[in-house]
């Protein structure tokens, strides 16, 4: 079983990679709080940003407009306005 994560894009193909394990969930384990409901959309821009500089060395501010639009083209926020 193969998913897309909806609020970051992460390819989910293992139990672990999903929100607690549970494979019913549309999101990552990334894009989960501790009580496994799904992070909000400026926790997400602020975990992807974190990402990007810590794996790619992007300048912050440079890693946070990409992360707000890869954010965008997603699901779990079409209808948010940046």
């Amino acid at each position: 079983m193969s998913k897309i994560c909806i609020a970051c894009g992460m390819p989910m193909e293992k139990k672990e990679d999903f929100a607690m394990g549970d494979m019913s969930k549309d999101y990552c384990k990334y894009c989960a709080r501790e009580d496994g409901s799904m992070k909000s959309y400026e926790e997400c821009v602020d975990g992807m940003t974190g990402f990007l500089v810590q794996s790619q060395g992007f300048d912050e501010g440079v890693a946070r407009e990409m992360a707000k639009k890869n954010l965008a083209k997603l699901p779990a926020w079409k209808d948010r306005i940046s």
